[in-house]
């Protein structure tokens, strides 16, 4: 991945991505290497080729943990051990989430419980668990993400729309509470992203096309066009930004 920008001051931050092995965590777990710092990521799913794959093109080794988030007290293990081997973590990307496609008629307490499990709790007990790290460190950045999914009124997956606004409102009352601690917490909201998942099951040349009809850059989003936001919003270059939506999707929808 060739970025266009380098942030200094990632370089030996320590760095916690959940879903990072796969998708655009993945993309996000090169991009920090890139920068040099020390990333850890979990996923549910073997991740030991991709690590060693990242070591061979950074020269930069992340440290993979094995878990499933909806597992808080397994999640929070994972975190605790990411700092015990790279430092207390100055940067946590909140990215793992599943969209599975849904009808609102057809949904039974445990998928709204098991999806919600997913999309938003593991994000609250992650940030809870990386803040007293980020507090003895004198600050540190969190990037929750989120879609555009629930601006665009989108149907189809009901449980993950509602997810995604309320971490919106998860986001600007973190980043309220923690202010004063110089812990800065955002929302990344990325439209239609062509990983190799949404070619697989999504993408058709007439959705692709519709899609490409809203945007006002006409040019499909790759995972690089995320991964670089993130930097930034990980960074001190945004040192005074927080409690923010920052929408990356091409100009499909408009906030503010």
């Amino acid at each position: 991945m060739d970025l266009n920008a380098t942030f200094h001051d990632l370089d030996g931050a320590s760095v916690f991505i959940t879903g990072g092995g796969s998708g655009i965590g993945a993309a996000l777990t090169e991009g920090f290497l890139q920068q040099g710092a020390k990333v850890s990521f979990v996923g549910r799913s073997d991740a030991s080729d991709f690590v060693d794959q990242m070591e061979a093109q950074t020269g930069n080794r992340p440290l993979f943990l094995q878990c499933d988030i909806t597992d808080t007290a397994a999640l929070q293990a994972a975190i605790a051990q990411a700092a015990a081997t790279n430092g207390p973590i100055s940067v946590l990307v909140n990215n793992a989430a599943n969209d599975q496609r849904h009808a609102t008629l057809e949904v039974d307490e445990a998928f709204w419980d098991w999806s919600q499990a997913i999309n938003i709790k593991a994000y609250f007990f992650a940030c809870q668990a990386v803040i007293p790290g980020m507090q003895a460190l004198g600050g540190g950045a969190i990037v929750n993400f989120t879609s555009i999914s629930y601006m665009m009124g989108n149907s189809g997956y009901p449980a993950y729309t509602s997810a995604n606004s309320g971490i919106n409102g998860l986001t600007r009352s973190l980043a309220r509470e923690f202010g004063p601690d110089r812990i800065r917490v955002n929302a990344l909201a990325p439209g239609w992203v062509l990983t190799q998942k949404q070619m697989d099951k999504w993408a058709t040349p007439e959705s692709l096309a519709a899609h490409l009809d809203r945007q006002c850059l006409t040019d499909h989003l790759a995972p690089q066009d995320i991964v670089e936001s993130t930097l930034f919003l990980a960074s001190k270059a945004s040192r005074m930004v927080t409690g923010q939506s920052l929408v990356v999707d091409g100009g499909v929808v408009v906030s503010g």
